[in-house]
Parts: C-alpha cells; structure tokens; sequence
C-alpha cells in the first residue's frame, strides 16, 4: 500500500519537473489558465467600431438611401409607384416565381439530403458536386445555358415548337432559371445535420415496424424541422432577389416576363427614379423581414444544439 501511494502521481504540482514547454503547453491548453481572449479592452472596442462602420458604410447607408429616395416626394408618389399596373404585375409574379422555386428545392432539398446522409450508393460524391455547382457558375451563364436549350435557335427547339410549348421569354424560362440558382440552399443546410445525426433513430423506428414514409414524416423531419425552415428561407430571399439569370430569359417584357429587380432596372434606366427606389425599398423591407426571421431561427437552432 505504501508503494503504491508513492508511486502514485502527486495530485497537486503535478507540473514540477516538467520542462517548461510542456507546462505552457498544457496551460495554452487548459482554459481554466488564462482567458482565451487576451486583447486589451482598446483593442476588442477598436475592432468593434470598425467593424460597425464598415457595416455602417456599405449595408446602413445604402438601405437609408433607398428609403429617403423612395419617400423623396411623399407617400402618395410612394404609393402610387407600387400601385402601377406593371410594377403589380413585376410583384406578382416575383411572389409566383419564389413560390414555385421554393417549393421545387424544398421537395429536391429533402430527398438529396434524405439519401446523401442516410445511404450509400454510387456516385453519391458526384451529386454532392452538383448540388454545389450553382455556387460557382454566373447566373447569366445560367441564362445563357437555358436560352441554348430552349430558346428559338436551341436544340430542343424544333420538339418545343412542334408541341407550342414556349420556355424562353415565358414564365417557364424564369422559373427554370430561378430554380438552377437557388437549388444548393436547402439541401446545403440539411446534409450536415442529417450526417450528425446518423440512422440510429430511423433505424429504430424501421425496426418496431415503421414504413420509411412514416419514419420520414416521424423521426427524421421533425428532427430537422428548423435547418429545413432556415433553408427555406434563405432559398426564398434569393429568388425574389434574383437578376442575372431571370434577365436573361425574360425578355423584359412589361407587365409579362418582369420581375421586381428587373422592373427597378427599367424604371431606374428611364429616370423615374422615385418609383425605382420605392419598387426597391419593397425588396429592402422583404430582406429585412429575412434577415429578422434568419435571427430567430439560428436562435432556435442553437437552442437545439445546446
């Protein structure tokens, strides 16, 4: 017993004898040390107004702007510029596009993730690549590619034509286009998630006699319920702000094919710039009720994963 108590490690000082590296090393280590955050209180108020001022200066700014031009000759200029019959129709079908897109990549969204995390197979890696293909490829590209598929001279022209089915200039087209680019939101926020958490539970249910639609609807959507809210969200605030692709294949045609960003670049281009920035600061408001939305939802999120 004694030598056991003597060859046991000392409980207190156990540093002692060590060389010093391996001391700072466990101290670097071990919060319980020092505080992580060693800056002067100068230098954390420092970074905190630049980087309030930066944000001042390039998000503050341009959104006041757009409101003080919107409201620049009173409400009823204000008014009267969202009442327009072109920029209802631009309203309109912003409202019918987003809802269509986010429909599509919320069903797309659910089945990639479902079978990217919870299955294997072939050629998983290459539809992991695809899904993030949107990231780096330029909107219009996007269009263009459209317009070389389904446009007059495209090369399913000829069976489009003979069907009287029009893609380009039409609401298809936009949709199509719209769709392409927003396609990564929702499975991207879903797959990790659904990794981290594995098959343990969906197993579970399968094996007390759950079909796979019931342990879906069941186990594995509740459990990602707000990362799929959260991916629907940001999914839909880029569609309805969505410009490069869309005007491509649009056509711009007033009243028909012209989203909101589209109809704020032909009212900023004719000069009628108060109803532009009014057009505008309805886009601006619907990217602050996102962002105070995205705020709640990382909220719940985080909540979660405490």
């Amino acid at each position: 017993m004694s030598m056991l108590a003597q060859d046991a490690p000392p409980l207190h000082g156990a540093s002692e004898g060590l060389p010093p590296g391996v001391v700072e090393g466990r101290a670097r280590s071990n919060p319980g040390h020092r505080p992580v955050n060693t800056e002067p209180a100068v230098v954390r108020v420092a970074l905190t107004l630049v980087a309030l001022v930066f944000l001042g200066l390039f998000i503050g700014l341009p959104l006041l702007a757009v409101f003080v031009e919107a409201f620049r000759r009173g409400v009823p200029a204000y008014l009267a510029a969202l009442v327009d019959p072109d920029a209802l129709a631009a309203i309109r079908l912003t409202l019918v596009v987003a809802a269509i897109s986010v429909a599509a990549n919320l069903v797309f969204g659910l089945a990639a993730s479902w079978a990217i995390a919870k299955f294997e197979f072939p050629g998983k890696s290459l539809l992991i690549s695809l899904i993030d293909l949107p990231f780096s490829v330029s909107p219009v590209v996007v269009g263009l590619m459209f317009v070389l598929l389904f446009g007059a001279q495209g090369l399913l022209a000829p069976w489009l034509q003979a069907l009287d089915v029009k893609i380009i200039f039409a609401l298809p087209g936009i949709v199509l286009a719209t769709v392409f680019v927003t396609f990564p939101f929702v499975a991207r926020e879903l797959i990790p998630l659904m990794q981290e958490q594995g098959t343990a539970e969906e197993e579970a249910a399968v094996s007390l006699g759950a079909s796979g639609f019931a342990t879906f609807f069941r186990v594995t959507l509740p459990n990602v319920k707000w990362a799929l809210l959260y991916g629907v969200l940001l999914c839909n605030a880029r569609a309805m702000g969505e410009f490069g692709a869309v005007s491509v294949v649009s056509g711009h045609i007033r009243g028909l094919t012209n989203t909101m960003p589209l109809h704020i670049e032909i009212l900023y281009n004719e000069y009628q710039f108060v109803a532009s920035f009014a057009v505008a600061s309805l886009l601006a408001l619907l990217a602050l009720v996102t962002l105070v939305a995205k705020t709640v939802l990382e909220h719940r999120l985080a909540e979660e994963d405490r």
